[in-house]
């Protein structure tokens, strides 16, 4: 699985910084990495790509005072180390000066740290990858007659494991693995056509979905689709099924990160200890779920991380931050170089019940949208417009699908309208959430 172990890693990130102190460098810090990988794809019962991936990497970041040069290679042997060291140091050189460049703060960095459990070996052969994407496409196929194509289906494996360092003292690494199965199946009746998709991701492979389960679900989706129409132009609530509701959340994330803070292209500038949401949301961080996916006792820099409440009752907490951002904010470091980890956004009165068929009544009459389209999000303005598909839904209960039509908001607006989230959560990457019913937005369509 890997050409090198850990203790190999660990003596290639000490080279790194030994050669950066001889350089000349006042700091340094050091990423050393390894990941091999495995990607199937099949369409119609044919295999399609065969894909086999083995990368390796170092990277080192130099400081000079307040200048700072970075340079990388995929050679691990000492002569190429130390001709990349080399050359991170001469790119300082000649850097200006950024009083704000500098390695975190020395008791922000963490010391003693757990394995978060992200590692799980999946020992897929080729064959028997293909054999698994092939039963999920049959698996929609099977589903109904309608079912007439397919864009195919995927197996993915990968497994990876690092080091980072610095010359404060700072050394972790750990094993992790992304292993992920989809489908996306073609349905047709007469001249009218859809495409729908579904897939599973996860670091533990036991708990991805049964593949002919997925392959069904998908097809189940893509049929539900047939018979389309446009709507008229109006105002609603729109509910977001869960998958895009992580979407919503990913969007706070980035209203609310350093550089577009420090930068003033966020609505939400100097927004802290103010109500970005109702009353009744929270949005929690935690790092330290065990074996889930956005697990980590230290972002990219070495910082240690911790739970947090980044939302409590509608009102904004904390920014994700990195040393640099918070830096050039007059904060501190919020251990998220790197990213977000296990976000999750809920409701205080969301309760057990409250399924994607309560969702839809507590709806009522409105849209419920299952597919966007485009990038119309300007996060400068909070402006919100995208391209849409789903269903209208009458008294609580699905009527029809729609497509070809636009929702519009504003995403503050729209963050302070929430008015339900659902207990159907799904996690995608690092963001888990239910669906998220939105008060009012503007659908155009004919």
């Amino acid at each position: 699985m890997f050409e090198y172990d850990q203790s190999r890693l660990n003596e290639l990130a000490a080279l790194a910084l030994e050669r950066a102190h001889s350089g000349g460098a006042s700091a340094a810090a050091v990423d050393v990495s390894e990941s091999s990988g495995l990607s199937v794809n099949v369409r119609r019962g044919r295999v399609e790509t065969i894909e086999q991936t083995r990368d390796k990497g170092l990277g080192v970041s130099v400081y000079f005072g307040t200048r700072r040069g970075h340079a990388s290679t995929s050679d691990f042997s000492a002569g190429s180390i130390a001709e990349t060291v080399a050359a991170a140091c001469d790119i300082a050189r000649y850097t200006a000066e950024d009083p704000f460049a500098g390695l975190p703060e020395p008791e922000l960095l963490a010391r003693d740290w757990k394995d978060p459990g992200v590692f799980h070996a999946w020992n897929l052969s080729v064959d028997e990858a293909v054999e698994m994407a092939q039963a999920a496409e049959a698996a929609a196929f099977a589903t109904s007659p309608m079912i007439r194509n397919s864009e195919g289906a995927s197996v993915s494996v990968s497994h990876g494991h690092f080091v980072a360092a610095n010359s404060l003292g700072f050394s972790g690494g750990f094993r992790y693995s992304r292993h992920s199965i989809g489908a996306a199946p073609i349905a047709q009746r007469g001249r009218d056509m859809q495409r729908d998709d579904w897939y599973a991701s996860h670091c533990n492979p036991k708990k991805l979905a049964d593949p002919q389960a997925l392959g069904r679900y998908a097809a189940e989706r893509a049929l539900s689709r047939l018979g389309a129409r446009r709507l008229s132009t109006r105002r609603v609530p729109v509910l977001f099924e869960a998958p895009l509701a992580c979407g919503l959340l990913g969007h706070f994330v980035q209203a609310t990160s350093g550089s577009a803070l420090y930068r003033k292209t966020t609505f939400l500038v100097d927004s802290l200890g103010h109500s970005v949401f109702p009353e009744h949301i929270d949005i929690v961080e935690d790092p330290t779920l065990r074996g889930e996916s956005g697990s980590s006792p230290f972002d990219n820099e070495g910082v240690a991380t911790k739970k947090r409440l980044v939302v409590e009752a509608g009102v904004l907490q904390g920014y994700f931050l990195s040393t640099y951002s918070a830096r050039k904010l007059g904060m501190r470091t919020t251990g998220n170089a790197g990213g977000s980890h296990n976000l999750r956004f809920a409701s205080r009165h969301t309760k057990r019940r409250d399924d994607l068929e309560a969702m839809l009544a507590r709806l009522g009459t409105g849209l419920f949208v299952t597919d966007l389209m485009g990038q119309g999000v300007n996060y400068v303005t909070g402006d919100y417009s995208r391209g849409a598909a789903g269903f209208w839904v009458e008294n609580g209960k699905i009527a029809y699908p729609v497509e070809e039509i636009t929702i519009a908001g504003n995403l503050r607006q729209m963050f302070q309208d929430v008015r339900a989230v659902g207990a159907d959560e799904i996690v995608r990457g690092t963001k888990r959430t239910g669906s998220v019913l939105i008060g009012e937005m503007a659908v155009a369509g004919s």
